[in-house]
């Protein structure tokens, strides 16, 4: 008997009935709070799903079937210009704000990207506030927030914030440390969607990386929270000191059913700019990242996500595009698809971007939109080597995501997708072909097809309540 493969199939059926549960309960709060369900763009619209969670992007012709449009009388504004594919414009507004409530904590945890401390951020803004950002953010059409600090679970207003994001149709995702403020997030935890605890290491690597021994703490949080909860993953801060320790990471998130694992490279920001040349990576632990992320979380059966800065790490062996997809990883982003905002309201297109010029606080909502527009015409690696984190990409990264652009902002990282021989004599590709296409926005690739995974396309129609049809699996492309 091949015990590994038995053990392989029980993890396999572990994951598949807390997935179950989860969409369950996901389900359950949808009926509870309605989220946004849909927001026309350019190119069409993007569909937002509960079960499964995904959010996704159909052409106009499809969009007419589950969004009520009205045709010919009533042309949306934003549809009167020429239809686009996935990525050619900017979107209409961000699919996510990551909003930093608070500056303060108590940690003092030595690569801290916002340089937190026990006083705070002078300004930093109080409950109405970002109750008035919020209303803004959902009127542009923002999907989710995704709350954090310092450390925003000490905050009492907190779980008032995200039951007025959840009347908005605004899903509030939240980070923590899970080093204070726990009584009060475990009463509110079922107010957020997906929880995630900043976990850099086990034992003594986490006091390797964050300077102080407060693994136990970190542990027991995410006991506590996975005990009511069962959307409760982890962040890891990825460095020279817990590469080593990965796989490990993976099987304390599998050990203790935890949705995820989301990798977050380290950036020379904050007191993280004064540990920088002690904790990044080496170039060797850069050029390994991929395999070895890959291998742990197909042993450990746990789903990843991975940071946007790791694309050059990620496109050094030219993976598939759909892979790249898989793990969430569209290089920049920010400005596009996300927008920050600092424990003052001053607003920035990522988490690590510096803000623009100051604002009053009546208008600031409205010119993070506007910053953020002019954010996304610069190109994507130009852009985060000059504002975010002064990326340095390998000498092995391909040439091709090196230096300037070509037209449009665009290179392909890899070859480009096989066309089978029935697919180029189709008489509709050399006219407009109904396969509906997409590129991976900001990381520089080329368009590639993207079909709606057989096993979405039900879900899609029995959401918005249409009649599936044969043509449903080649009108749509998803992002989970």
């Amino acid at each position: 008997m091949n015990f590994g493969a038995v053990a392989a199939l029980g993890r396999l059926a572990v994951r598949g009935f807390d997935g179950a549960l989860a969409a369950i309960e996901r389900a359950r709060d949808a009926h509870r709070h309605p989220p946004r369900r849909a927001r026309l763009e350019r190119f069409g619209a993007i569909l937002q799903l509960s079960v499964p969670r995904a959010l996704v992007f159909v052409d106009r012709a499809f969009a007419r079937r589950v969004v009520a449009v009205e045709r010919p009388a009533a042309v949306p504004p934003i549809w009167s210009a020429p239809e686009t594919s996935v990525g050619d414009v900017p979107l209409s507004a961000p699919l996510e704000a990551h909003l930093q409530l608070t500056n303060r904590c108590d940690a003092g945890c030595k690569g801290c990207y916002t340089g937190a401390s026990p006083g705070g951020a002078p300004g930093e803004w109080g409950l109405a506030e970002w109750m008035r950002a919020i209303d803004q953010l959902a009127d542009a059409g923002v999907f989710h927030v995704a709350l954090g600090g310092g450390e925003s679970a000490v905050l009492p207003w907190l779980g008032e914030l995200a039951d007025h994001a959840r009347r908005r149709g605004i899903v509030p995702n939240l980070t923590t440390s899970g080093l204070a403020g726990l009584d009060r997030l475990l009463a509110t935890s079922d107010r957020f969607g997906q929880i995630n605890v900043s976990l850099d290491g086990l034992g003594p690597t986490y006091a390797a990386v964050r300077g102080f021994d407060g693994f136990a703490r970190a542990d027991a949080a995410i006991r506590a929270l996975r005990r009511i909860k069962r959307e409760v993953g982890i962040n890891v801060v990825v460095t020279r000191a817990n590469f080593a320790e990965l796989d490990g990471l993976f099987a304390y998130a599998a050990g203790h059913r935890l949705s995820e694992v989301e990798l977050l490279r380290f950036k020379p920001s904050g007191r993280g700019a004064r540990t920088y040349g002690e904790l990044r990576c080496t170039d060797a632990q850069h050029r390994a990242l991929l395999p070895t992320v890959l291998a742990a979380a197909r042993r450990h059966a746990v789903r990843v996500k991975v940071d946007c800065s790791y694309t050059p790490m990620l496109a050094h062996h030219r993976p598939d595009r759909a892979l790249l997809a898989e793990l969430a990883v569209y290089g920049c982003t920010g400005g596009d698809f996300l927008v920050g905002a600092k424990a003052g309201g001053q607003l920035t297109a990522c988490s690590f971007a510096a803000p623009p010029p100051p604002a009053t606080a009546d208008h600031r909502a409205a010119r993070l939109l506007e910053h953020a527009r002019r954010v996304r015409r610069v190109p994507p690696l130009a852009r985060c080597a000059r504002a975010v984190c002064e990326l340095r990409v390998p000498p092995a990264v391909p040439r091709r995501l090196q230096g300037r652009q070509r037209a449009r902002g665009r290179r392909s990282i890899g070859p480009r997708p096989r066309v089978s021989a029935r697919r180029r004599s189709c008489p509709a590709r050399r006219a407009r072909c109904p396969r509906w296409t997409r590129r991976a926005p900001r990381c520089g690739t080329s368009k590639v097809a993207g079909a709606m995974k057989p096993w979405l396309a039900p879900a899609v129609a029995s959401a918005f309540q249409i009649r599936p049809t044969p043509g449903t699996r080649r009108t749509a492309a998803c992002m989970i």
